[in-house]
């Protein structure tokens, strides 16, 4: 309700007294879509803050305002030096406009995501400040007033819809009228219930409430009252510090508690497989009842078996033992022994990480709990800091290199996407022993096969090589292509050398296919 017309039509008179006579100084913007005008008045300035960013425009009035060095640019120079004569006020409308001398005037048009503040000469409009709404240069100022019949026949007539013929309530009034029983009452009560607020609104208090979650700045109280003021100046100010404060706080609680619940769905989810493999675990214990029927039928088993067929001792089920043919029964018995131990450790292992986990579980749980309940900035980011969450909000960096990576065998060959980026390749990222290789006596990019101490380079590693310097040439299309190779270290590059051009000492030269893959 802070852009509503009620509140303007309270804003402007406040406003005029103030301003009447003063001096525009200076008209600047540090961001996008903020515009700071500045007015002397005697030996004290008066500022107007007007933020129209799209998701949440308002005016405020801070005491003082310091404005950078850097990142500042004037606007709307014809007034400065200009005198204020006074305010206008338009009709069931959410605009007011500021008369200065030389017939200019400043109108704000506080239209919700479509916000604008219009520099106006003869009462048409000649400049804007946010040029992306390019409609509001064809409208003067007399056809923003707008007329209400306000007549009972007239509220009779439009009873089915009573919002768009007093569109200027807002959903904020109609709230507080709802939550007064209007919906209950007669048609007659519901006239006067109208009449009863409209002198509200002609002399009305200034509210900072809270209702469905959001902060509005009413004329009435409804919801939760946070503050109440009777300076429509003072609460439009105090009401747009605690939204964008509000704003950081929601932002850097989502993020905080998005990390944490990232994080307490992954332990989630390896809490349930590591159940099920320790489920799998316990119910299964052949290698003791492998290792127990190999004993007890030792004298059973030819030497040299490579399996053998035993009965469970008590089920009579056949069990299939798989045998070491260099091993005795009893050594193979003995084997299997060993691993019935480890099977013990791995059963002790996953449960010792089911216990970690779901102890991890509890304090993430706790930790959201906790920030959802914070209500301070501060508060919030020392909880952030408790829960391990330091630099949440940062968005990693990414680190941009000059080359795309392949593999093979083990070896990195690194392949350069560019001109610029073959000369920081070989001479930035390239080793001396590295082994360089290019598509002879055409264009394309440098590549690298990564040095390994004490190793060679084998030849299906550097035909992979060249077949990706030849991919990444001009003869990409030819059957086959030569390709030079050598050691970085004879690769040189002479001042005033294009991008890309290097001097090669020496070189070996292999026929390969171009290939990517």
């Amino acid at each position: 309700m802070h852009n509503n017309f009620y509140f303007l039509r309270q804003l402007s008179p406040s406003l005029e007294k103030i301003l009447v006579g003063s001096v525009v100084s200076e008209c600047f913007s540090q961001h996008k879509e903020e515009l700071i005008i500045r007015f002397e008045i005697k030996d004290q300035p008066f500022f107007i803050k007007a933020s129209l960013d799209p998701s949440f425009s308002c005016l405020s009035f801070p005491k003082t305002f310091h404005r950078a060095r850097k990142n500042s640019v004037d606007l709307f120079g014809a007034i400065v030096g200009t005198q204020v004569t006074g305010l206008r006020q338009f009709e069931n409308e959410r605009s007011f406009a500021i008369l200065l001398t030389h017939n200019l005037a400043l109108l704000f048009k506080m239209h919700g995501n479509r916000s604008n503040v219009i520099l106006v000469e003869q009462e048409a409009p000649i400049d804007l400040f946010r040029k992306n709404v390019p409609g509001d240069l064809g409208q003067t100022l007399p056809e923003l007033d707008r007329s209400i019949d306000w007549r009972y026949e007239n509220f009779l007539s439009h009873h089915a819809n009573l919002a768009a013929c007093y569109f200027t309530f807002g959903k904020v009034l109609w709230k507080y009228l709802d939550e007064n029983g209007f919906q209950k009452k007669t048609k007659e009560d519901q006239w006067q219930a109208i009449q009863g607020l409209l002198q509200k609104l002609e002399q009305p208090a200034y509210f900072i409430i809270e209702t469905d979650n959001q902060l509005h700045l009413s004329l009435v109280p409804v919801g939760s009252v946070r503050q109440e003021f009777n300076d429509p100046m003072e609460a439009v100010t105090e009401f747009f510090y605690i939204n964008t404060h509000q704003s950081v706080l929601v932002k850097e609680k989502q993020r905080a508690i998005s990390t944490l619940q990232s994080s307490l769905h992954g332990s989630e989810s390896f809490c349930r497989k590591t159940k099920a493999k320790l489920h799998e675990a316990e119910n299964d214990n052949h290698f003791k009842t492998w290792a127990d029927l190999l004993m007890a039928n030792l004298h059973a088993i030819p030497p040299g078996a490579e399996k053998v067929v035993l009965p469970d001792f008590e089920t009579q089920h056949p069990h299939e033992i798989k045998l070491k043919k260099d091993l005795s029964p009893q050594k193979n018995a003995e084997a299997y022994y060993r691993k019935a131990k480890n099977h013990h450790i791995e059963i002790s292992r996953l449960k010792s990480s089911i216990s970690d986990k779901e102890e991890e579980i509890g304090k993430l749980r706790v930790h959201i709990k906790t920030l959802s309940a914070a209500l301070e900035l501060s508060d919030l980011r020392s909880k952030i800091k408790a829960a391990g969450l330091t630099g949440v909000a940062k968005k990693p960096v990414a680190v941009s290199v000059p080359y795309h990576e392949f593999e093979c065998k083990g070896y990195k060959i690194w392949v350069g996407k560019n001109a610029q980026a073959n000369d920081e390749l070989t001479f930035k990222y390239g080793y001396k022993e590295d082994l360089w290789l290019h598509a002879k006596d055409v264009a394309g990019s440098h590549v690298l096969i990564k040095y390994q101490a004490g190793k060679n380079f084998p030849k299906d590693v550097l035909e992979r090589a060249a077949s990706l310097a030849a991919y990444n040439s001009k003869r990409k299309t030819d059957t086959l292509c030569p390709v030079s190779y050598t050691p970085r270290k004879f690769v040189r590059k002479r001042k005033g050398d294009p991008a890309g051009m290097v001097v090669v000492e020496r070189e070996e030269v292999m026929l390969v296919e171009p290939r990517l893959e």
